[in-house]
């Protein structure tokens, strides 16, 4: 099992500028459960000299006595420690006369089970930034999990904090490139599990403690006592109240309907009322709307964005009768499992891949209309030239690859892009190609995982 710390340099690099700032500085951190804020932070508070209090979901009291502690502690204040402070304003307040002439660091993280507990929080830490942290030696970095309150209450337009962070770091998941160091399996079954999990730390720590991918999702996915049989109830219990009709929106997207109509059907809703459900989750990074390359953005679909979520929905929560009954029986059908990687793989190669072939590229994504669809356009506007991509989760022959190529070239003319002079390049990427060096020759592009892991290991 992985132990040293994996990725983030943008962010440690980030959090590093602040620190070296001569005045205050106030970043707020956040991100979805287990994406490894803590870690990060730690990382950054290394050999620094600080407070780091982790909020917890108790009365406003016990947090200020705790954090009361904690500061006592760092600024060996017996006077501090012995106080009984009864506001988040009294605490401070005391602080604000006793603060320490070096730099130091105040990580506050969880800080949204402080703002959930007492938000008057919020006014306190505006009064006194305004008119003394803002000018001190404080690094003040504000960590918190659950998406919706850190949205509403600390970044909006409306929280008392606005315009005062010098800094906010939405922190996502780890690239595939990161997220391989931490699995130790044949490097197909790493990218599966890759397009399971996504780049979440913990939940790559929790593969990392198996040798398959198989062993791994029939353990902790298809097990009722696996670490995943119930993460979603968690993750979204934490955010929304109504969890009957977002769970059922979720379902809906992950049955196939990718309209709003056709989720308000399924889920037995009017359509007119089912935007604000669907724009919180997309708000929120469960959901996402996609829209063709160069397309109408009226004519935009929803996908099930979170990795976890997509793969939960489609074989979890559909088997969930099955599994109960008999765990160790339940197994997931062979070819709706490659049909799902066959989709994630597509996405894959089109958000990881394509970046690192073709960096100059600055517009990709999918491209569709009526019938027919291009798994992946890419397009460099400086070079004038536009590539197109089909993806496949499987092993080609010469035949069946040239056949790809010949319908990508037939598709090519109904993308509007550019004028009669642009240059156009056609490639495939596949689970597994035979020839692929003939094709090179005739000046396509062609990769398969062999080619993917040895990009990978460069990185």
């Amino acid at each position: 099992m992985i132990s040293t710390f994996v990725g983030r340099e943008k962010e440690l690099s980030l959090l590093e500028k602040e620190w070296q700032k001569k005045r205050g500085s106030l970043v707020v951190l956040y991100g979805r459960r287990r994406i490894g804020k803590t870690r990060l932070m730690t990382e950054f508070i290394k050999d620094k000299p600080g407070v780091f209090y982790v909020g917890e979901d108790v009365s406003p009291h016990i947090q200020i006595m705790r954090f009361r502690e904690k500061l006592a502690e760092f600024m060996q204040d017996e006077v501090l420690g012995s106080l009984d402070f009864r506001d988040w304003d009294q605490l401070f307040a005391y602080f604000m006369k006793n603060l320490p002439e070096e730099r130091f660091y105040l990580c506050i993280d969880e800080f949204s089970y402080l703002i959930k507990n007492d938000r008057s929080i919020l006014s306190t830490l505006q009064k006194y930034w305004d008119s003394v942290l803002s000018e001190s030696n404080i690094c003040i970095l504000l960590s918190g999990s659950m998406l919706g309150l850190m949205s509403e209450m600390v970044l909006s337009y409306a929280s008392p904090l606005y315009g005062r962070r010098s800094r906010d770091i939405l922190l996502e998941g780890l690239p595939f490139a990161d997220a391989c160091k931490f699995l130790d399996m044949p490097f197909e079954d790493a990218l599966k599990t890759y397009m399971v999990l996504g780049g979440v730390p913990e939940y790559l720590l929790k593969a990392s403690e198996y040798g398959s991918l198989d062993e791994f999702i029939e353990n902790e996915f298809f097990d009722r006592y696996g670490y995943f049989y119930r993460e979603p109830y968690f993750i979204i219990s934490q955010e929304f109240r109504e969890l009957k009709t977002y769970f059922s929106i979720l379902d809906a997207v992950a049955s196939g309907n990718s309209k709003p109509g056709e989720i308000a059907n399924f889920v037995g809703m009017e359509a007119r009322k089912i935007y604000p459900y669907i724009e919180n989750l997309i708000r929120l990074g469960f959901l996402e709307r996609r829209v063709s390359l160069f397309g109408s953005s009226r004519m935009g679909i929803y996908l099930i964005k979170d990795q976890v979520f997509d793969f939960w929905f489609n074989f979890v929560s559909a088997n969930k009768e099955a599994i109960e009954r008999d765990s160790l029986e339940f197994r997931a059908d062979p070819e709706a499992l490659r049909m799902y990687f066959a989709r994630k793989f597509e996405t894959f190669v089109e958000r990881e891949f394509v970046p690192f072939l073709l960096p100059s590229a600055l517009r990709t994504g999918r491209w569709w209309h009526k019938n027919e669809e291009i798994d992946v356009l890419a397009v460099d506007e400086a070079e004038n030239t536009i590539t197109f991509i089909e993806c496949k989760w499987r092993t080609l022959n010469k035949n069946s690859a040239e056949k790809f190529l010949e319908a990508l070239k037939r598709k090519s003319p109904l993308v509007k892009w550019g004028d009669t002079s642009r240059n156009e390049i056609y490639g495939l990427v596949a689970r597994k190609i035979d020839g692929k060096a003939g094709l090179r020759e005739k000046a396509y592009l062609a990769f398969d995982l062999e080619d993917l892991e040895k990009a990978v290991s460069c990185l």
